[in-house]
């Protein structure tokens, strides 16, 4: 099982419609499962992912 390191939480926001009636929406978090060198299983956004990718590619340059 992946192990959380992403401690973010869900967005939340009000819906309006015409009527201007509010309903409650919960955006939530874009976790992405990445493996690191020694097959370990984490759960980390996708910003940080992407963060993670770009910093691997300058290093290998």
């Amino acid at each position: 099982m992946a192990t959380n390191i992403s401690y973010k939480k869900p967005n939340h926001k009000n819906i309006r419609s015409h009527a201007l009636n509010t309903t409650k929406k919960q955006q939530k978090v874009n976790l992405q499962v990445v493996r690191d060198e020694n097959g370990n299983k984490y759960r980390i956004s996708a910003r940080e992912k992407r963060t993670l990718l770009k910093g691997e590619s300058t290093s290998e340059q």
